[in-house]
């Protein structure tokens, strides 16, 4: 889910002008076109498509998407694809504009908010398409689940993933601890935090603070959810929400918490400036897919571990971590059917990609990365196969962001800067929290 939230703000995307794409406007500086030359044996007579599709995600990301997508124009030229990206802070702000404006990539990539999006009717009914340009038969059943929404499927997952806490396990050897195992409770996550910065000193911390990004999980532990689905209605009481909070706040009290100072000028969410990767932060809440750029910028060893359990188990499931939705509106319906399929089922396309967005959705797919998997890329298909086998003693329900999400998000993070600086206590923090997400929900019904 992801999910997922603290990052910076920065708006890099225009909208593009095509005769054959949905939108208008003029062409993006970070857009990538390409070539659709023609390839030998390949019709090449076929009507003339462009596509236009949205992203998140930092440099390395796009790099690798705008490959993939160089490829798919290679196989097929007569589709012309032209990438746009963006933080995630600045992304679904210029996503809902073009929205409203009908001015919409053809494709688009979403996360736990693709909810909101079904709700508001802007998203391409792929059901047609199974079958013919859309392949699903190879592709995790409860994946297909998280893209259907009233029976219609509108959304295809491009990579699964499992949260978990990342542990540098270097600093763990020098306090002289033993590195953490699945099966630990969060009085253990408490305890080692502490112990670990009083161990390695003041500028050493045991934990990030993952108020914002857990809750999910901690409510998943004890039966309930963010957003219960099924009954179209928060999944979750005010109660619950205060005794999440309370445990934040006194490991915060404890002094194995990053100080909110640090936080905001080392956001876990940006890799390059996280206290992790300076080896300043002993564990966090990471998703199995970011684990290759963290270590990619330190030395020391990094492992990943089950988040703590609760009296439901560690409420952690093998899910989607992003996906595509087509535009309701789009010119080229079934040419973003095939995009699609080329996303998850392809093998150029899963070479390329990797594991950026998560491990691939199709059981072939990730066959075919395993085999090359490099040590880092091991712990990850090691550790989401973990959770993938404890699912299936402890089910939990596939997780969606509440509608209203963007500003539920504001919302949760503000109340833990507002807490954390000592503007307001946990109770009155709380209890303005969930009066606001009340509200927002309500008003995006």
């Amino acid at each position: 889910m992801k999910k997922r939230l603290l990052v910076s703000s920065m708006a890099i995307m225009m909208a593009v002008t095509t005769a054959c794409s949905s939108g208008t406007g003029s062409s993006p500086a970070n857009s990538t076109p390409g070539a659709a030359a023609a390839v030998g044996g390949k019709d090449t007579k076929a009507e003339s498509v462009e596509l236009r599709i949205m992203w998140w995600g930092d440099q390395k990301r796009a790099d690798k998407t705008n490959e993939a997508l160089r490829k798919f124009e290679e196989k097929n030229p007569n589709i012309k694809v032209v990438g746009e990206f963006a933080p995630s802070s600045g992304y679904f702000d210029k996503l809902n504009t073009q929205l409203a404006s009908g001015t919409a990539p053809d494709v688009f990539f979403l996360g736990g908010n693709v909810v909101d999006y079904a709700n508001k009717g802007v998203l391409l009914e792929l059901d047609p398409y199974v079958g013919k340009e859309l392949d699903l038969s190879d592709m995790d059943k409860t994946m297909i689940e998280y893209g259907t929404f009233k029976n219609k499927l509108l959304h295809v997952s491009a990579g699964a993933n499992a949260r978990g806490i990342v542990v540098n396990t270097e600093l763990f050897k020098k306090a002289g601890m033993p590195v953490p195992q699945d099966g630990w409770s969060w009085d253990d996550y408490g305890r080692i935090s502490k112990e670990i910065s009083q161990k390695l000193g003041k500028d050493v911390f045991g934990t990030y603070n993952f108020t914002v990004d857990g809750m999910d999980i901690f409510l998943k532990q004890r039966g309930k959810q963010l957003y219960d689905m099924d009954n179209s209605k928060l999944g979750f009481e005010k109660q619950d929400a205060l005794e999440w909070f309370q445990l934040w706040d006194k490991m915060t009290k404890d002094g194995g918490v990053v100080t909110p100072e640090l936080a905001v000028s080392n956001p876990a969410s940006d890799t390059s400036k996280s206290l992790v990767v300076t080896g300043k932060v002993a564990m966090s809440l990471l998703a199995s897919n970011q684990l290759v750029a963290h270590q990619n910028l330190i030395q020391d060893k990094l492992a990943l571990v089950q988040l703590p359990r609760g009296p439901k188990g560690t409420g952690v499931v093998f899910e989607s971590s992003q996906g595509l939705s087509g535009y309701a509106k789009t010119k080229h319906p079934k040419e973003v059917a095939m995009l699609m399929n080329y996303f998850i089922n392809d093998p150029d396309a899963a070479k390329i990609l990797g594991n950026d967005r998560g491990v691939p959705v199709t059981s072939k797919m990730r066959d075919l990365l395993k085999k090359d998997a490099n040590p880092v890329e091991q712990i990850i298909y090691d550790y989401t196969s973990r959770v993938s086998e404890a699912t299936k003693k402890e089910s939990f329900k596939i997780s969606y962001n509440p509608p209203g999400f963007t500003e539920f998000s504001k919302l949760f993070e503000t109340t833990v800067q507002e807490i954390g600086f000592g503007k307001k206590d946990v109770n009155k923090g709380v209890e303005d929290f969930y009066s606001g997400t009340v509200k927002i929900f309500n008003n995006n019904k």
